[in-house]
């Protein structure tokens, strides 16, 4: 009995040291400054499992080529390169000001799955910058982002600089 008091008693202060910690403003909550390593791996610890989990229900198509990647380019270059930059194109100024920073998708997209990118687009990232795309976007138009951020790994500068020429051309 004595036990499970101490348990109990525990777990209050515990709590209520957390409801402190939260009222007391001591965090410092300002974007100019990065997150504290154990945040940070709290925070990406969650996202990364929070994802996994609900990602591992969809089914990526089975066309996710070339023609899809083609077709997600337009997407991927007016709404992400913003934040994300992009082969030889640098993120903006305030996309450099987002914290936690946004990933670089060149080296980030091969740690996810397809399914898991689509997730990402479609619901987006609580307090990251990134936001959800699938209310205003069709799941037929975040899977040709999907298939063209699959590309960005091995892409050149002037392959992305080619794509974006061929885009404002036609």
């Amino acid at each position: 009995m004595r036990f499970f008091l101490g348990v109990l008693v525990t777990i209050a202060v515990l709590a209520l040291g957390g409801l402190a910690f939260v009222w007391s403003g001591i965090y410092n909550v300002a974007a100019a400054l990065p997150h504290q390593p154990l945040v940070f791996w709290a925070l990406d610890t969650t996202k990364r499992n929070s994802v996994e989990a609900r990602a591992s229900a969809l089914a990526a198509p089975e066309d996710l080529g070339a023609d899809r990647a083609a077709r997600g380019f337009g997407d991927y270059d007016e709404m992400c390169v913003l934040c994300h930059g992009a082969p030889g194109v640098e993120p903006t100024e305030w996309g450099k000001g987002l914290r936690p920073e946004p990933p670089d998708l060149q080296d980030e997209v091969a740690r996810w799955t397809a399914p898991e990118l689509f997730w990402i687009l479609r619901n987006g990232i609580k307090m990251s910058g990134m936001p959800a795309l699938g209310p205003t976007h069709s799941d037929e138009d975040l899977w040709n982002v999907v298939a063209f951020l699959q590309t960005l790994p091995d892409m050149t500068s002037e392959e992305y600089a080619r794509q974006r020429q061929n885009a404002q051309s036609q």
